[in-house]
């Protein structure tokens, strides 16, 4: 046994002994000529990288197979996304927390470039969107991807790609038809149409353009909930159900809360409210959707490509916030200049809109009740 506390100069003494002795017999200088040396970077910022994101994908293939009615619909079976259904025709899409009938913090692009109407703050369905035609696949960020795009995208994103007229040339038509409003009736059966158009050609190996046009028309779903939203109004005078003066049913508009008043009468207190209007009195449920887009690509060196893109919308359609809304005439047109490559990214573009003859349900139920008599004279009456 070796006492090492007392032996280090012993051990320094073997270790060049115990290297030589390892040292092979060949001890000539070798030499090795080496091919190809590949370096990889990455032209994305490392916290980009490891951002917490899960990225969902529907391919082409998928979108072809799938039995939902259109693309949009099919967003629904994505895993961790959820698809609210205010009316026929509106969509809304949400992937992460809580959301409402608008979800603006959800946000929609198209080929990068956003797609949501100015003066609502939010996408309504995907009325400026692809057609079922164009679209080429759809990724879906089902959690916050604010990281990358920023904080109107807290409840996640959904990225539509479109069809290159370069690569997917040709015409093509397809057309939807359907009925709804079955053993309905009070509305009877109405028809449900969808024309859809594209027209797509390269002109030469630099120049390409596409046309897309969609026309949808139907009769939405009509809105008749009944439920007392006040059904305690006039408890203590015993006025329940169908006798409460200050009834408030929920799809009936210019009897809320701001439209009523207390009466005192033979020594007691009554809630009363103007009387109102059913929303199938104060709304027209023809949907009828008109969108086309048009593009003309320009590929330059490098791989690059310059597109301008013009997207249209022209609806008419129930659109639910906090109140109901009719878009009546409602316009929405959008301009993009985008210029792709390998290396470099830019999108700039406009989005118009106009209003049309659009209104609020509740505001026009409770103005028809005031141009019949003001309230003050009603109550008094």
């Amino acid at each position: 046994m070796i006492d090492f506390t007392r032996s280090s100069g012993l051990l320094l003494m073997l270790l060049p002994a115990l290297a030589a002795a390892q040292v092979p017999a060949d001890t000539a200088r070798r030499t090795q000529q080496l091919g190809e040396v590949v370096v990889a970077a990455s032209r994305v910022e490392e916290s980009v990288l490891h951002s917490p994101v899960t990225v969902e994908k529907l391919t082409a293939r998928q979108l072809r197979l799938t039995p939902a009615p259109s693309f949009f619909d099919a967003v629904e079976q994505v895993k961790g996304v959820q698809m609210l259904t205010p009316s026929l025709g509106f969509r809304v899409v949400n992937a992460r927390g809580f959301a409402n009938t608008t979800n603006v913090r959800f946000a929609q692009l198209v080929d990068g470039i956003d797609n949501q109407a100015p003066h609502i703050g939010g996408p309504i369905g995907n009325v400026l969107g692809p057609t079922d035609l164009d679209v080429q696949a759809v990724e879906l960020v089902p959690g916050t991807a604010a990281a990358l795009y920023g904080l109107n995208a807290i409840n996640g994103l959904a990225n539509f790609t479109t069809r290159n007229p370069f690569t997917s040339q040709g015409l093509s038509v397809q057309q939807k038809t359907g009925v709804n409003h079955l053993r309905d009736a009070s509305v009877g059966a109405r028809p449900y149409s969808e024309t859809t158009l594209r027209y797509a050609k390269a002109l030469g190996s630099k120049w390409a353009f596409k046309v897309n046009g969609a026309y949808l028309r139907g009769y939405d779903w009509v809105a008749r909930d009944q439920t007392d939203i006040n059904p305690q109004g006039n408890a203590t005078t015993g006025l329940l159900g169908a006798d409460n003066p200050a009834r408030d049913p929920v799809n009936s508009y210019g009897n809320e809360s701001s439209n009523r008043t207390t009466l005192l009468l033979g020594g007691k207190s009554y809630q009363v409210a103007r009387t109102g209007y059913q929303e199938r009195n104060v709304t027209d449920y023809t949907l009828r959707v008109l969108k086309y887009d048009a593009a003309l690509h320009y590929r330059l060196p490098s791989a690059a490509e310059l597109a301008y893109t013009y997207r249209g919308a022209r609806l008419d359609n129930v659109y639910q916030r906090s109140n109901r809304f009719r878009l009546d005439d409602y316009q929405l047109q959008q301009h993009a200049l985008q210029l792709t490559g390998p290396v470099v990214q830019a999108r700039v573009y406009l989005t118009q809109e106009n209003t049309g003859r659009s209104y609020n349900l509740r505001s026009a139920a409770e103005n028809l009740d005031r141009s019949f008599k003001p309230d003050a004279r009603w109550y008094q009456d």
